[in-house]
Formats: C-alpha cells, sequence, structure tokens
C-alpha cells in the first residue's frame, strides 16, 4: 500500500500516531514519514527557470519554458503510484473542469514526476487521462507532464518545499498529497493540500497569483472577502473584510437616505414658497 502523507498541515505537524503498544511511546510517529511534508517557509520562494526536463513527448525542455505568461498549477507525483498520485491528479482534473479559466489562456497545468525512473511514455500515458478526465477541448497545450533526473527533481522539489522520501523497503515514495500554485514569473504562491481541491480555492489562488491579471471583477471582489489560511491550504472568509465592506454599504445608505430627505425637504419648502407668493 502507498505511503501516505496527507499535507493537511505546515511540516512541522506531518506525524502520524502509532496505536498504543506496550513500552512505545504514544507521540511515536511512523519513521517512514519523518520529514515528510510541506515547508512553507519557501512561499515567495523562486523556483530554478534553467532546471532540464523531458516532457511528455520526449523533448528536452526546462521550467522557464512553462513561466512568464500565465501562473502555473504544478504537482509534484509519480506515474507510477498505487494510490496517492492517482488521487491528486484525478482530484485536479475534476476541480479543473468545473473551472471557469482554461488551461492554456489563464494558467498551465505543471505535472512533473518525483521518480527519476519513469519515462515520457508514461508522462504521455497520464497526460491523455488528464486530458480526457478534463472535458476542455483545445486545452492540451496548457497541460504539461515531466520526467527528469533526480537532480533536476530535487531541484524544484526544494524550491516549493515538497519534501519526500523513497522507501526502498517496498520501491515507493512517501509524500504529501498537495498542489503549489506559482506565479507567471516562478515564484511560489499559495499550496492546497490533500485530494480534494475546492474549485473556489484554486480560482481564487489563480487569480491571486495572477496579481489580478486574469478573472471578473467579481473574482477581485471575492479576493477581498476571502484570506488564505496557510494552516489548511484553503480560503476562508474574511470576517472582517465583509464588517467593512457592511459598514461601507451602511454609510452610503445613509447618505443616500440624507440626500433623498434634504431634497425632499427643499421641494416641500419651494411649494411652500411658491403657494405663498400665490404662484402655481
Amino acid at each position: 500500500m502507498a505511503l501516505l502523507a496527507l499535507a493537511t498541515q505546515p511540516l512541522k505537524a506531518q506525524t502520524i500516531q502509532l496505536a498504543d503498544q506496550p513500552g512505545t511511546p504514544a507521540n511515536i510517529g511512523v519513521p517512514a514519514l519523518q520529514g515528510v511534508g510541506i515547508d512553507q517557509t519557501k512561499l515567495n520562494n523562486q523556483v530554478p527557470l534553467d532546471v532540464p526536463f523531458v516532457d511528455e513527448n520526449g523533448r528536452d525542455v526546462t521550467l522557464g519554458q512553462y513561466f512568464g505568461k500565465r501562473p502555473v498549477v504544478l504537482a509534484l507525483v509519480y506515474f507510477d503510484c498505487p494510490m496517492l498520485c492517482s488521487l491528486v491528479q484525478n482530484a485536479l482534473s475534476g476541480t479543473l473542469a468545473i473551472l471557469k479559466l482554461n488551461a492554456g489562456s489563464d494558467f498551465d497545468v505543471l505535472v512533473v514526476s518525483i521518480n527519476p525512473g519513469e519515462t515520457p511514455a508514461q508522462a504521455a500515458d497520464a497526460k491523455a487521462k488528464m486530458v480526457t478526465l478534463y472535458h476542455h477541448p483545445g486545452t492540451e497545450t496548457g497541460l504539461h507532464f515531466l520526467t527528469g533526473r533526480e537532480a533536476s527533481i530535487e531541484r524544484l522539489a526544494d524550491a516549493v518545499g515538497f519534501k519526500y522520501k523513497y522507501d526502498p523497503a517496498i520501491a515507493q515514495y512517501a509524500h504529501p498529497a498537495v498542489i503549489t500554485v506559482l506565479t507567471p514569473e516562478g515564484r511560489v504562491s499559495r499550496y492546497l493540500f490533500g485530494i480534494d481541491y475546492g474549485a473556489t480555492d484554486l480560482r481564487l489562488a489563480i487569480v491571486d497569483a495572477a496579481g489580478g491579471r486574469i478573472g471578473s471583477i467579481v473574482d477581485q471582489t471575492l479576493l477581498y472577502c476571502y484570506h488564505y489560511d496557510p494552516a489548511t491550504g484553503r480560503y476562508s472568509l474574511a470576517i472582517m473584510s465583509l464588517v467593512r465592506i457592511g459598514g461601507l454599504l451602511t454609510l452610503a445608505a445613509i447618505g443616500l437616505s440624507i440626500g433623498l430627505t434634504l431634497r425632499r425637504q427643499r421641494r416641500q419648502a419651494g411649494a411652500v414658497r411658491r403657494t405663498a407668493a400665490g404662484v402655481h
């Protein structure tokens, strides 16, 4: 069974408690998962754009080819993963399918294998599956699946704070379940944890990473009303923002009411003066 390390908390909280056993402290974590998780001190960190990889068509590329125009949604997985990675990819595909932004025009998707032994053919198969699940014809050019050497994978993973570990006993990788949203320049903007990425969370993360260059006025308003919670990797309703907006709307309503009252009073006073002067 695959080693699961669902990244729903920062790295320091990444442990799974063992069942109580005689002579075993209850706070001892699973050894294989020690050091596995997300290092959120890497927020705003720059990914190395010169790192070489190979795309799903077998072409040599660098990370820099996927940056400069749009935000990038990055998923670090491996294609032969028996469980967790497929859940991450399926969850991402499902969320993308209902997103009102399009890959290739509003953002790009970059899925990179953490297993240096995997091949472009495996990457191509994984892309074909995502294309089928995505259901957005014509967006294939915005979906990119890469493989690479261990040194390249480690540089990228370290840059985004993705902590993983290979377990030779079972020939599998222990790794967090997370997608990372990067700015068009290649800086870490947001993490979304787990295997259930809300469409609102992903949309706001992409709009946020774009610095307001994409999305509607509604999206910009939502960014004001919601704030990103790094502890959960989600956007939560910012109550104080709503209070401020409510206060402004109340002031505007009071001002409008006063204005209408003064206007009505002026009309009434004018009518009285005209009546007194015998003017109809």
